[in-house]
């Protein structure tokens, strides 16, 4: 520690006016930085902290009614050290099978959808563990980017798609003949007890090609996400520690609370919620 002498003399200022300055009172700009950052800090820890600037100013502004600009969050978030995730894209494991029959392109990179249930895409992706790889399939509605079917398993075969296809038949009743199911051409997609379990829900098959991001986008999207925020943040010793990971990202984060830009900054289930009451405001009522 050096004495208050010689650190005025370094910096060229008078005794008299270094005590004035450690007796003022701060501001009440301070006083309203310190208390948003507080709120930053919690919004950013609550997000497993993986919040960039939008997200954490869309969360101040709509659930917080706080008034703020993003340039502020900004500066605040850069002099605390706090900082979001950066994506990457995932590493695939779709392998085609060139005997297996093929679905027609339904969806031609239109990943849009004005309702639940009418288009469902799903993929499969992988990451290692200290015992092993552990691959996970999942069904996610392109409405609301809602993940409403998944499963993992140490071994890549059929049934770990069959499960997570079943779990998002079992949550969501999808509509005959109307819910589009779109995949890449991986083995597991283009079997024929998958396409046998696609017509028995009345589903509607659609494919895109085999290890093309752009056909199967949204997929790729979560994968990405998923990817970002929990996989590559730690490593796995276990299979177990890492499906009990990726069960409470998807169930306990993901799908209720995190925000996405192409839904207004909602989660896929404040999403979905606030298309239901919007849709049942609009029904006439009897008379």
């Amino acid at each position: 520690m050096h004495s208050v002498c010689i650190l005025c003399r370094v910096l060229k200022i008078s005794r008299s006016a270094y005590y004035a300055w450690s007796k003022r009172e701060p501001s009440r700009r301070q006083i309203e930085d310190e208390a948003l950052l507080a709120q930053i800090v919690e919004i950013h820890q609550a997000s497993r902290e993986t919040y960039g600037v939008p997200r954490v100013h869309a969360v101040l502004r709509r659930d917080r009614g706080v008034r703020c600009s993003t340039k502020r969050v900004w500066r605040l978030m850069r002099q605390a050290g706090i900082h979001g995730v950066s994506r990457r894209r995932p590493q695939g494991s779709t392998r085609r099978n060139p005997h297996d029959p093929l679905a027609p392109d339904l969806v031609q990179r239109q990943f849009t959808a004005d309702a639940p249930n009418l288009l469902w895409v799903a993929d499969i992706t992988q990451h290692p563990t200290g015992e092993g790889w552990l691959y996970a399939a999942a069904v996610l509605d392109v409405f609301s980017r809602k993940v409403i079917g998944w499963s993992m398993s140490e071994h890549l075969h059929m049934q770990i798609v069959l499960e997570a296809l079943n779990m998002a038949v079992r949550s969501r009743r999808p509509v005959l003949g109307r819910t589009i199911h779109h995949s890449d051409h991986g083995a597991q997609y283009t079997a024929m007890a998958y396409g046998q379990r696609l017509k028995a829900t009345g589903l509607v098959g659609s494919m895109g090609s085999v290890g093309d991001a752009y056909d199967n986008a949204l997929m790729e999207s979560f994968w990405a996400s998923l990817q970002t925020e929990l996989l590559d943040r730690q490593t796995w010793p276990t299979r177990s520690s890492l499906r009990a990971e990726i069960f409470e990202y998807i169930e306990g984060f993901y799908n209720p609370t995190r925000a996405h830009s192409s839904l207004d900054m909602l989660s896929p289930n404040q999403f979905e919620r606030r298309w239901l009451e919007a849709v049942m405001r609009d029904q006439p009522r009897a008379s």
